[in-house]
């Protein structure tokens, strides 16, 4: 049988999707088959687009290998756009030529709307969509101190981001009453406003733009339908999508009367010879906005070709977010819409910023959506209640409200076998049972048979938690082993180290491994031995276990050079010790920023400046920062009673004393502390893994918070402790989290999957219940008594300083090493 001429119109996300699929079927033995991409960049993560801006570039965020078209028989056509279709002739016409075709695919995606406005279409007025659309607003930035986002929905937001990163003042212009409207209700939005401008960017909601004009002070200035204005040097549109459907609509296919090409339950569309999918595309009246919808219709679509039986049934537009570090989450009928008997539950805390909302049904027992701003550890659980329509607790309101085991979770066997795992790839846990059932014996495994936690990665803790249950309740003991070079655990090494006094990697593995150690298990044991014994990372045999960042003690950035973070304790520093940082960063012409935890950080310094640099940093004082190390980073501290009128302690004081005694100390994670002076908070204590509140009785005690990519509150350990009670309970926990975590395991999902959680540490920590107290403040004290700062120990030998050479035969720098001059510093080019 001969092959049929199958073409692609659109190379994003869901156009792919489709082609991975199409591979996977064989239907290469059916099909020739062409894509075109209308952009010169191959498919990319649109979902992590913001990325962009933060060093990523069009290559890491490719979804395939250059050449992944060519080896699988595929014509990739690229920076070619599609201008027609000619359904009598079965032909496509590109702006290169003209293609024939069996079967033709329409994955043309959505465009940025601009709304009508007046001046809309002015000089530095730009949509956020593409990886051009970024570059030219990086570029308009350059030139600009203000930007403003019309828009203030998922897009908008992520948008606003990325000019705030571009250091940028921002704004966000909404006509809704409030931000994000289609995902949160008022009372959300106006808590998601408050943690968006504590981030520094202005909202203005209930606002429309009458026209643009030229500005006074700006480039332009926006006039508002109450003629107030804004003005700004930039401006951005992202006030929602509409449809790619313009090929559609000239080859005359039947759209829906808003846009968009109609498609039935196979995604084919009124011309059985052409399907569409993703946003181009129109089912019972819906445009789907989100990727993993797009990825069912792919699969569908690929299904039809092949003759299966497979239908789109619709998708559920849930979601999980986190914009600006912000998390929201929207589960089904969020707002009660739909429901008109539905019963609600609201949980709001306006000191931790946090909101949660319930709609369950009238009799309570069947959950129908679900609110989240400000922590979104509570979706999973609710997700599962609510795809699965598993019964409600009898107190529904117990699922947001508040304990001290943190969000409710259930168990992988509470999940029927019908529950999505993977919406991404729309994986269920009866996928994953037969991944198992047909011999995937691990998680990587059966990652490589579903697909499962490879599109955007949200689901990767509970299909883990799922693997491992199955693989158990089948017999099979799930291997916890570090690496294939050891046959235990990090808690189990650590134990080893400390009981037989091991101290270097060589003895560890002649003893109790084999082979050659790894990426993994090396930096694992030189953490756990720095841990124990702390002696210098520098040392001859402690070095070749390290990553890249603790071998020359700085943090490589993207292209090739490293920054300089000196230690301040607490965030005091003297004029002549700035003055200091000051003289370095310009002899070096070093690019300076002050960071979020109080300090300086020096960026640019190529490898063999830093001995040079440091040499110059210890003289005036200064010790290494351990930015680049699982340790102690900061201790953050406001100002406390010494200059504020709020302030109940001194808590720059007691920063420095906490920062000077924990300096050093190696741990699974990094760990970061804040003092604050009141329980006003200026410090943000309670978003550190050790955070310290004063009261006027002493401090208050919070472990386990964390920022980052899964923020978590800390929890409250003990109150109202003196200074002497405050370090002894700061000592035993620090060294329990040592002694017990996994490798890279942050204190937060430590405490997670310690049994019995926060009352668990309490009774190790305060009433001493394992009998360890006197052991961790013993060990601790090892710790802080041999402390040495590894970069004075590397300047003062000769032999660790030939490390910091860029080449090993000659002298001269890095010439691969180009950069680029902004904002009167040096990035890279």
């Amino acid at each position: 049988m001969s092959k049929q001429r199958l073409i692609v119109i659109g190379n994003g996300m869901v156009g792919h999707h489709m082609v991975e699929q199409l591979i996977e079927r064989n239907a290469t033995e059916r099909f020739d088959i062409i894509v075109f991409g209308e952009e010169r960049h191959r498919a990319y993560d649109r979902v992590h687009l913001s990325e962009y801006f933060a060093g990523r570039d069009a290559q890491s965020l490719a979804m395939c290998d250059a050449d992944f078209y060519a080896a699988n028989g595929i014509e990739l056509r690229l920076n070619e756009a599609v201008t027609a279709i000619d359904r009598d002739a079965s032909q496509v016409i590109s702006d290169q030529g003209t293609y024939s075709y069996d079967r033709l695919v329409l994955a043309t995606g959505s465009y940025p709307f601009v709304p009508p406005i007046p001046g809309g279409d002015r000089p530095n007025c730009l949509v956020y969509r593409t990886l051009d659309d970024l570059d030219a607003i990086r570029a308009a930035a350059e030139n600009a101190n203000t930007g403003v986002v019309v828009g203030g929905g998922l897009l908008g937001l992520e948008a606003a981001n990325a000019l705030r990163g571009l250091n940028l003042d921002t704004a966000v212009v909404e006509f809704a009453p409030r931000l994000m409207p289609m995902q949160v209700d008022t009372e959300g939005g106006e808590l998601l406003r408050e943690k968006i401008e504590d981030l520094g960017v202005q909202v203005l909601t209930g606002r429309a733009t009458q026209e643009i004009v030229d500005g006074e002070t700006s480039f332009h200035r926006m006039v508002f339908q109450d003629d107030k204005v804004l003005e700004t040097d930039l401006i951005v549109f992202s006030a929602g999508i509409r449809p790619r459907d313009e090929l559609a609509r000239d080859c005359k296919l039947e759209l829906g009367e808003r846009g968009g090409i109609v498609i039935d339950d196979k995604c084919l569309t009124s011309d059985p010879a052409i399907l569409a999918i993703g946003e181009c595309a129109l089912w019972n009246n819906s445009i789907f906005g989100l990727v993993a919808p797009g990825y069912q219709m792919a699969k569908v679509a690929v299904d039809t070709l092949t003759e299966g039986e497979t239908t789109f049934r619709g998708a559920d537009m849930s979601t999980k977010l986190k914009l600006m570090g912000v998390d929201v989450g929207a589960i089904g009928d969020a707002h009660g819409d739909r429901s008109p008997s539905a019963r609600m539950f609201r949980y709001l805390d306006e000191i931790k910023q946090e909101y949660r909302k319930l709609v369950v049904s009238s009799d309570g027992k069947k959950l129908l959506g679900a609110m989240l701003v400000g922590d979104n550890s509570y979706y999973d659980t609710l997700m599962q209640y609510y795809s699965n329509g598993l019964e409600l607790p009898a107190d529904p309101a117990s699922l947001i409200l508040p304990s001290s085991e943190g969000a409710p979770t259930l168990g992988p066997d509470a999940l029927p076998d019908t529950a999505s795992i993977c919406s991404c790839h729309n994986v269920t846990k009866g996928a994953i049972c037969a991944a198992i059932d047909a011999g995937a014996a691990d998680l990587a495994a059966v990652k490589g048979e579903t697909k499962a936690s490879t599109g955007c990665g949200g689901c990767a803790a509970l299909l883990k938690s799922v693997v491992d249950s199955e693989l158990e309740a089948r017999g099979v003991e799930v291997d916890q082993s570090i690496c294939e070079h050891f046959a235990h655990t990090r808690q189990e090494l650590y134990s080893i180290v400390r009981v037989e006094g091991i101290k270097t990697f060589s003895e560890l593995i002649k003893k109790h491994g084999h082979g050659l150690g790894c990426d993994i298990c090396k930096p694992a044991v030189a953490s756990i031995l720095a841990s124990c014994f702390n002696e210098p990372i520098t040392n001859a045999a402690h070095v070749p276990l390290q990553d890249t960042n603790d071998t020359f003690m700085a943090n490589m950035q993207k292209n090739g050079t490293y920054s300089i973070v000196p230690r301040i304790p607490g965030g005091e520093i003297t004029p002549d010790k700035l003055l200091v940082l000051g003289q370095v960063g310009k002899k070096y012409d070093l690019y300076t920023k002050i960071t979020g935890g109080q300090r300086i950080d020096l960026f640019g310094a190529r490898l063999e400046q830093l001995p040079d640099i440091w040499q110059e940093l210890i003289d005036a004082g200064f010790e290494t920062g351990h930015a680049y190390g699982k340790s102690l980073r900061t201790v953050k501290s406001c100002v406390g009673s010494t200059w504020c009128r709020y302030g109940v302690q001194d808590s720059v004081g007691m920063a420095i004393q906490l920062e000077n005694r924990y300096k050093g100390l190696r741990s699974p994670h990094k760990i970061k502390f804040a003092v604050s002076g009141c329980t006003r908070e200026c410090a943000e204590a309670q978003s550190k893994d050790v955070g310290v509140i004063a009261t006027e009785n002493g401090w208050n005690l919070y472990v386990c918070g964390n920022g980052g990519m899964r923020p978590r509150h800390a929890e409250l350990l003990a109150t109202d402790l003196d200074d002497e009670t405050l370090v002894k309970y700061i000592d035993r926990f620090l060294m329990f989290y040592v002694r017990t975590a996994d490798r890279l395991q942050r204190t937060s999902v430590w405490r997670e999957n310690l049994e019995g959680g926060l009352d668990y540490i309490k009774d190790v920590v305060i009433n001493d219940s394992l009998g360890l107290a006197e052991d961790l403040e013993s060990q601790m004290q090892t710790v802080i008594d041999n402390y040495e700062c590894e970069w004075a120990n590397a300047i003062k030998d000769p032999e660790k300083l030939k490390r910091f050479r860029s080449f090993v035969n000659d002298q001269r720098p890095d010439p691969d090493i180009i950069v680029t001059e902004e904002r009167g510093q040096l990035r890279p080019a």
